[in-house]
């Protein structure tokens, strides 16, 4: 459903693949402060992007993206990291589509993609600490003393910052079959189990030192369960998320109109206009028709309406 749904959104445009990597000097906070660093990630991450898009030295464009939270590694070690799939360009403030300015080489500078989402990530992390939000384990406990805590910051952003932004896909069809293969998974897959014997779990893991091949390893049976258990996302966490002209509640929308920017033909478009012209129906009382005007994110306004009629306002933060 999931891959459907990404298809039918899929724009005649380049897409990049993003990975945004978490250092793994932050893996001991893991356990201890799972949403928590999940959220960190993710806004980010979004906000990096949606404002190098915004700033006319890099686009000057509103893009759209999703991403898909990775929590473990191959051997179901703590690995955090973000996929992102990008539009290889956005839609202005005055309704145009403009392309990357980089004929399809990259998206953003990767170093600057990195300095903006260590800078963005350590502020909020910064920020949780002095609020009493950051659970710190018996390993870390020195960090309660908050001249030791800035100093374990400091080291925090020496470290390597891994931001990567893979060249354009060869055909939108190809970003939704890579990603479709991220978007439901668990930390380990039934393929790449062996066999139990003599109370240790034997699997297969990708062995990114030795040229990204696969290598059989095992563990005890205790240890596997609860690495894998680890990965277990919070109760109600989505790890499948949507932003600028992606966004759940715009989407549709902003995809029909940028179509009719790439192809000339306005008539989806217009069509769309006329349907709401109707109103939306109600999600509370399914009686009551709504008129759109704007939604409103938590990284600010994603979508002004198609309609100059007196509307209402959604909030989607």
């Amino acid at each position: 459903m999931w891959v459907n749904a990404r298809l039918a959104d899929l724009l005649p445009i380049s897409y990049y693949h993003a990975i945004f990597t978490l250092p793994h000097v932050i893996n001991p906070l893991v356990p201890f402060n799972r949403e928590l660093l999940y959220e960190l990630l993710f806004d980010s991450a979004a906000e990096t992007l949606l404002q190098l898009g915004r700033d006319p030295r890099w686009l000057g464009a509103r893009i759209g993206f999703y991403g898909i939270l990775h929590a473990w590694g191959g051997k179901l070690w703590h690995h955090l990291h973000l996929h992102l799939i990008v539009t290889g360009g956005g839609i202005t403030a005055d309704g145009r589509w403009i392309e990357s300015r980089y004929k399809g080489k990259f998206l953003f500078p990767v170093k600057v993609v990195s300095q903006v989402f260590r800078g963005k990530f350590v502020q909020r992390l910064k920020h949780a600490y002095r609020e009493g939000q950051l659970i710190l384990p018996d390993g870390l406990g020195h960090l309660k003393d908050p001249a030791r805590f800035e100093a374990w910051i400091d080291a925090l952003v020496g470290c390597d910052w891994n931001v990567h932004i893979k060249r354009p896909f060869a055909d939108p069809q190809q970003v939704v079959r890579y990603i479709g293969r991220y978007s439901h998974k668990v930390a380990i897959s039934n393929r790449r189990l062996i066999k139990v014997e003599k109370g240790r779990v034997h699997f297969m893991f990708k062995n990114h030192r030795r040229g990204s091949r696969w290598e059989a390893t095992s563990l005890k049976i205790d240890e596997f369960m609860r690495r894998f258990l680890l990965h277990v996302l919070p109760k109600g966490f989505h790890r499948i998320r949507h932003f600028g002209f992606l966004a759940n509640g715009c989407c549709k929308p902003m995809v029909v109109r940028i179509r009719g920017l790439l192809t000339g033909s306005p008539e989806p478009e217009q069509s769309l206009e006329r349907d709401l012209e109707a109103g939306l129906p109600c999600p509370q009382c399914g009686q009551g028709r709504l008129h759109p005007i704007m939604i409103v994110h938590r990284f600010g306004i994603i979508f002004k309406g198609l309609l100059p009629v007196p509307a209402v306002a959604l909030d989607t933060s």
